[in-house]
């Protein structure tokens, strides 16, 4: 391992996703989203000294949790770019790719990171914090249209409009949000007009969905996924497997539908049927393990 600190995370369907990409000793693998290296790890446990796995990660607070191992290449990018860099590394077919597209526990826990509306800290939600605008610059760029259907298109807020109104009655009054708290607390004034016993929940719900909502947006979730869904039938070998775990529906509907699609044109010989769910015993474990669902495809 290197000598610098790692950084702990629970890797959601463990298991199921590196059996799904059906390793053998000799081949050539992906991990799009090394976050707490897991998945990296148990990918290298079955692979033989003549196989290579390469893995790709934005954040660098990952690269703490770098494995040192002549069969594995770190990339710090987004895997928006991995297909220039598998042919930089003269990769022309990958036997299987695993893309695991929740925020990890290492980003969720850091509260500078402002991705929890359960501590205080910059309202920021950038998976790179180097690159792009923080969600509390992006508050001030969009209108209250636009914010409102951010909240509706990225995480199905009901509240979306009373949420928006909110923000830009605090913009209007020059009180600009620019912590994870002050969002929190301007999400439960919008919705001080339920009742009081369907508040607190209520609240709590639509601070997840509008941090989610907001995350998407500021690091351009969905324009990489459906960019990468894109490339994967020209990165993958034939016969060669991907499998993608999501964790809300915008991305699970992207996902089923690139792999149906991809199967009626003949890219895919064999897709998933039904999405694949971690256990209840996995879910007691990981609470944060609840919403995930896996899908696969075989290249044709």
């Amino acid at each position: 391992m290197s000598e610098a600190k790692q950084i702990y995370h629970v890797p959601v369907l463990l298991n199921e996703s590196v059996d799904g990409m059906n390793i053998q000793p000799g081949g050539i693998y992906v991990d799009a989203t090394f976050g707490g290296g897991g998945h990296s790890k148990e990918i290298l446990s079955r692979l033989g000294s003549t196989a290579h796995l390469y893995s790709f990660d934005q954040d660098e607070d990952a690269e703490k949790n770098i494995v040192s191992d002549s069969r594995f290449t770190f990339v710090r990018s987004n895997f928006r770019y991995l297909p220039n860099f598998l042919r930089y590394y003269g990769v022309e077919g990958v036997d299987a790719i695993l893309a695991d597209l929740g925020v990890s526990s290492m980003q969720i826990d850091n509260p500078e990171r402002g991705f929890t509306y359960k501590a205080e800290g910059p309202l920021d939600l950038r998976l790179d914090p180097e690159k792009g605008v923080s969600a509390a610059e992006r508050l001030l760029e969009v209108t209250k249209e636009e914010l409102a259907g951010m909240f509706r298109e990225n995480s199905d807020e009901p509240y979306a409009e009373e949420i928006a109104a909110a923000v830009f009655k605090r913009n209007r009054k020059k009180d600009f949000i620019k912590t994870t708290i002050q969002m929190k607390e301007t999400i439960e004034d919008a919705l001080s007009f339920l009742p009081e016993q369907e508040r607190k929940e209520a609240a709590a719900k639509s601070c997840r969905r509008c941090f989610q909502a907001l995350r998407i947006d500021v690091n351009s979730e969905f324009e990489v996924l459906d960019r990468f869904l894109g490339s994967l039938p020209d990165i993958l070998a034939p016969g060669g497997r991907a499998a993608i775990l999501t964790f809300h529906s915008g991305e699970d509907r992207l996902v089923k539908h690139y792999f149906k699609e991809g199967k009626k044109d003949g890219l895919y010989q064999e897709i998933s049927g039904d999405v694949i769910r971690p256990s209840a015993e996995e879910c007691q474990r990981n609470p944060r393990a609840r919403s995930t669902k896996m899908r696969w495809a075989v290249r044709a």
